[in-house]
């Protein structure tokens, strides 16, 4: 695990390994909108409307397919839920999840009128 830069700067690695409960604890507490749901890591965004929405959804699409680690959504009027687990690291929770969760929360709140 890189503990030298912020989650946000990291970029996802192939193959990455299932974290244990510790380095799940101690990734999770930078992150303080998310909460892990099993071996699910989740986080519900909210907006004032459906374009606001789609608008995010296409934002984080391009991040998550630069970083080739896509999560499940889903996606209704005004709020899209956001989840990951690592299929690679047997549907366990690896550092990628956090990487992605990290720049994920930043996509929303830099959105515009946020």
């Amino acid at each position: 695990m890189n503990t030298v830069l912020p989650l946000i700067e990291r970029h996802c690695t192939h193959g990455a390994p299932a974290l244990d409960a510790a380095a799940i604890a101690s990734l999770l507490a930078q992150l303080p909108d998310w909460h892990a749901d099993g071996n699910r890591l989740v986080r519900e965004f909210l907006f004032r409307d459906y374009h606001e929405t789609i608008e995010f959804v296409n934002a984080l699409a391009f991040m998550v397919h630069r970083e080739d680690h896509h999560p499940d959504l889903q996606v209704s009027y005004r709020r899209c839920t956001a989840s990951w687990t690592t299929h690679s690291a047997g549907h366990q929770l690896s550092e990628n999840d956090f990487i992605c969760a990290a720049k994920a929360g930043a996509l929303y709140a830099g959105r515009a009128g946020a």
